[in-house]
Parts: structure tokens; sequence; C-alpha cells
């Protein structure tokens, strides 16, 4: 059912609009999608993940570039002969219509007979689980039951592409969490390839086979979740993906022993980040480094690490997050588990940073001054 595809894109936000809307500009996106994978495009709002679903639809007609499905280019075939199957983030259902019928509606768009029409819509809500409620408006559907729907309306013209909308926006989180397992359970089922629009971090870390971040209309990385998280190959990526913190320091090696030194602190082992001879000893860098990574430790039991004092701690759940002072007065979050130390480290403490056992830190060049106008 579905097919690789290959995405090479560039969209001039000035020229293009979409239900009299300016688009957001894309700027030489290239993505390589395989075969029944579930991609996430993620990013800030305005980034322009938006604008490449809707390219990718046909929605948009991009200023250069190709879309190309299973080797075939589609610029040239309007939406509904792109075999492209959209799930709005409204779900944009029929209010007149049953949900049968709203299953239905693309079939009967494409000439099918009736009674084969009813089959198909049939077998999609059993698909979904919603064959209860074939009878039902839309009115009458809470949110998740009306997002069944419509990925049912969606899979019943059997499309060779998904294309999802921050599909899980309108939904309370408890529900988000089972819809999201729904789609992904679908997903794999259907064997079809998908492209999810998202600016929810933790949905696409958790649903995705691969993450492509987003930037000012640029692609930032492409890469599976945890090299999202763990290998961040910009210094927008570490950023907005998960919590960091930031640090100025100096670097003291590059290759295999890959250092920085730390303002009032001691040496810590880094990955350098960057194209090749884009670091160098000496240079100032920016050290990112996830509050998991940090472990606190009492100052009168140790005389190494960042000095600092607790300013604040938040019981979140199973952990708590602390926020800790530095002597430059520059402030830094560290998560600690509530089973290792909860009540010893409060407001107040003076204590020492020192990285846990197997954590790696990223170092970037230092982000240039804007200049002035």
């Amino acid at each position: 059912m579905s097919v690789a595809t290959a995405f090479d894109l560039t969209l001039d936000a000035v020229t293009q609009h979409y239900r009299g809307a300016s688009t957001a500009a894309v700027d030489g996106v290239t993505l390589e999608i395989g075969a029944g994978e579930l991609v996430a495009l993620l990013g800030p709002s305005g980034c322009g993940k938006t604008t490449l679903l809707r390219i990718i639809a046909g929605f948009v007609q991009q200023t250069s570039g190709r879309v190309i499905v299973g080797g075939r280019p589609v610029d040239e075939l309007p939406p509904h002969r792109r075999e492209i199957g959209v799930v709005f983030q409204n779900y944009a259902l029929f209010p007149h219509m049953s949900a049968l019928d709203n299953v239905a509606y693309g079939l009967d768009a494409r000439g099918v007979d009736k009674s084969s029409q009813q089959r198909k819509a049939r077998e999609m809500l059993e698909l979904v689980q919603m064959s209860h409620l074939a009878a039902r408006l839309p009115r009458e559907m809470s949110g998740g039951q009306q997002q069944r729907i419509a990925l049912a309306r969606a899979l019943a013209v059997g499309p060779r592409i998904l294309l999802l909308d921050e599909p899980f926006g309108a939904l309370d989180k408890s529900l988000r969490l089972d819809m999201q397992i729904e789609v992904k359970r679908l997903q794999r089922l259907a064997g079809i390839t998908c492209i999810m629009v998202t600016h929810d971090q933790e949905e696409a870390l958790s649903m995705a086979d691969r993450v492509a971040v987003i930037n000012k209309g640029r692609l930032e990385q492409f890469a599976p979740p945890n090299d999202i998280y763990d290998l961040p190959q910009t210094l927008f990526v570490n950023q907005f993906v998960g919590t960091a913190n930031q640090l100025t320091a100096r670097l003291l090696a590059t290759g295999a022993d890959c250092r920085v030194a730390l303002a009032g602190g001691p040496a810590w082992p880094v990955r350098a980040i960057g194209a090749p001879g884009a670091l160098n000893a000496g240079d100032s860098v920016t050290v990112c480094v996830r509050p998991e990574h940090l472990r606190l430790v009492d100052r009168s039991t140790t005389t190494e690490g960042l000095p600092g004092t607790i300013e604040l701690s938040l019981p979140l759940g199973p952990q708590i997050v602390h926020e800790v002072r530095l002597t430059d007065g520059s402030g830094l979050k560290v998560f600690e588990s509530r089973s290792h130390g909860a009540g010893l480290h409060a407001p107040g403490h003076e204590v020492f940073l020192q990285l846990a056992e197997g954590a790696a830190l990223n170092a970037y060049p230092s982000p240039q001054p804007e200049p002035s106008p």
C-alpha cells in the first residue's frame, strides 16, 4: 500500500498563498522517506511544517523543487489524484453526514458504486473500532471519536501516503496518549507511509521512526528520535528538543580527548559538533548539558565540581527539578530522582554540580552577535 517517497522543495512565501493567508517560507528542504515510515515534522510555530505538508498534498505549489511519490513526480497532479490522504487538525468532518457517510465520501467522489462504498466504509469503521457509531453525526461524537472517523475517511480511499496535521492538538492530555497509540497501531497495521506535523516534542520522539527538525524554513536535522535527543547536530536542535542548560566555555582539546574548561569550574569531556575544522582548541564554545546529566553533591563531601547554590526545588511526579544558581549569577536546571536523595537537597544548600556517569555533553561554535542596524 505504501511506497518510498522523496521531497526536494523550495517555497517563496511572498508569492504563494493558501486560503488567503501567506504561507511560511521553506528553503531547500530535502527529505527522502522510506515505505512504511512514520516521519514527524517538528519545529516552532511558523517554521514551515504545515507549508511542507500542504506542498506534498498539492494544496500549495512550490516555486521550485519536486514532490516524488514512488519514483514518479506528482507536482502537476491535483490533490485528489496524488493518492494522498489528509487528516486535518479540526478533522473537517461534514456536520450533516453520519459517520458512515463521512467515511464513504471520498469513495463517492471517485465514482465508486454505492454498494462498494458502503462495504469499504464499514470495513474502515471496524478498523478504527467505530462500527457502533456508524449512524451518528459529528456533533454527537467526542473529539477522539471524530478523530477516528477522520482517520477512517482518509484510509478508505487507499492512499499511498497519509498526512496528519497536528492530529492530537484538540484532544485532552489523557485522550491524546490513547490516540497516539491508536494511530501508531493503525499506521503499522496498514503499512502506510505517514508524515505528521507537530510542535509537541514528546509526541514526535515517541511516535516517529525519524524526526525532521525545521527552523525558519530550513531543515536542521533529520534522524531517528534517539539521535535527535542525544546527538543534536546544531545548537538549535539541542535547545529546542528537550531541556538543555547552556554554558559558555573554552575548548581545551579536540578529537578523542575533546574537553572544555568552564568558567569557575572543572574541565568536562564534550562532543564537539560542527563541520570538520569548525572548532579548534582555544575557541569559545556553547556547551549544552541536559538536566538529567548533572548530579548534586554536598560541598561538605567534596571539593570537585561546578559550585552553586540551590535556589528552588520543584517536585514533578517521580523527580525533583532544582534551580541551581552558579557563582557567576547564571542558573542551571538539575533533575533528581525522588528515589535518590529526595529531601537531601533543598533551597539554600551549597552544592557542587558533577557530571552523571556516562553523560556526554555537546559543544557548538558560540553564536555570533547580531549586527547592529
